[in-house]
């Protein structure tokens, strides 16, 4: 019996590990978001992005990325925030999605990776008309800071909700 108790205190610590995430953690003006690191594919300096016409405001353009062409959007004028400006930390990061292939999204920094249970984690029940709310879906803490998660899906869905 003691066996048993013991394979069954195994699997539970392995579902205990399987509730931690990674995020990395970026900054976009003044705050911090979190990234779940399994959309991540790769993190680029600033580069030339060549500008597409016609595209939405929020699409900044393409880069080549390798031999790749990869489109690049603005997360900031896509939550409605200010223009980005571009200094030495500003980095693109190539996100892997499903069913949509790669996109590039500019942030101001990339600050570290955390890792973060679900009991750091407080989900975003709030219905807001806010469009930047519409983005998180959820609030992590690590320490004393707070980072705000994204949703990945809402942020590359082409819709415009400026």
């Amino acid at each position: 019996m003691a066996i048993a108790n013991n394979q069954i205190e195994t699997n539970e610590n392995k579902n205990k590990e399987k509730e931690v995430k990674q995020y990395i953690v970026v900054q976009i003006g003044s705050e911090k978001y979190g990234i779940d690191i399994s959309y991540v594919d790769n993190i680029v300096r600033m580069q030339k992005i060549t500008r597409v016409p016609k595209a939405q405001e929020y699409f900044k353009g393409i880069i080549n990325l390798r031999g790749e062409i990869v489109p690049v959007m603005s997360i900031r004028l896509k939550m409605g925030l200010e223009d980005d400006t571009f200094t030495s930390a500003s980095r693109i990061i190539i996100l892997k999605i499903e069913d949509k292939g790669s996109l590039g999204v500019i942030v101001d920094e990339v600050c570290e990776v955390v890792n973060l249970s679900e009991d750091q984690i407080e989900n975003n029940n709030i219905n807001s008309n806010h469009v930047k709310d519409t983005f998180i879906n959820g609030i992590g803490t690590s320490g004393d800071q707070l980072i705000s998660l994204f949703e990945i899906n809402a942020i590359v869905d082409e819709k415009d909700n400026t």
